[in-house]
């Protein structure tokens, strides 16, 4: 299995909006910040607005690819806005029989080794929710440390979740996967 990260061309833009949006309940969008209630784009205002501006050759928003494949993105933002000093990263795979395959970990072990290259930070990391078990598990497998839990401040299905914080010190990057 060869996973590859690239940027969305936008001769693939129509593909991506099938993967990613066609669906609006896809199971993804339970798991994916939810509590958020994220809008699916119709097809036109993604390849017109939505692609253009936020996805296609931007290297912030990478498309992970399964032998050629498209599956999911990887992506990064800053939390603190035109300070670019605190960068949060995150992935969606977008199609359940894409999971439990270990196409997660690669992608992010690919993204995390390209952000070290190309960000000039000491810090970076990834903010998911308790309910989120599987993106929980994913970060501390690949050596990710938690930081923090907000205890009870996403409220999705009835119910109040933790906001769980991980992340990692370039350092402690380099040193454990020996780059």
């Amino acid at each position: 299995m060869m996973v590859t990260l690239a940027p969305l061309t936008a001769a693939d833009a129509p593909a991506f909006w099938q993967l990613a949006f066609s669906d609006p309940q896809a199971e993804w969008f339970k798991w994916n910040g939810p509590y958020f209630h994220d809008k699916v784009p119709s097809r036109e205002k993604f390849l017109t607005e939505i692609a253009p501006q936020k996805f296609i050759d931007n290297p912030s928003r990478q498309v992970i690819r399964v032998d050629g494949r498209m599956v999911g993105i990887v992506s990064y933002d800053y939390d603190d806005g035109d300070l670019q000093r605190w960068l949060d990263f995150g992935i969606v795979l977008y199609r359940p029989e894409d999971w439990h395959r270990g196409i997660g970990k690669q992608a992010l072990t690919l993204w995390i080794d390209w952000l070290w290259d190309h960000v000039d930070l000491p810090h970076i990391g990834l903010t998911t929710w308790s309910g989120n078990v599987r993106m929980c598990r994913l970060a501390e497998s690949l050596g990710l440390q938690q930081e923090a839990r907000v205890r009870q401040v996403r409220y999705w299905q009835d119910q109040y979740w933790d906001s769980v914080k991980y992340g990692c010190l370039r350092d402690e990057w380099r040193g454990q996967n020996d780059n």
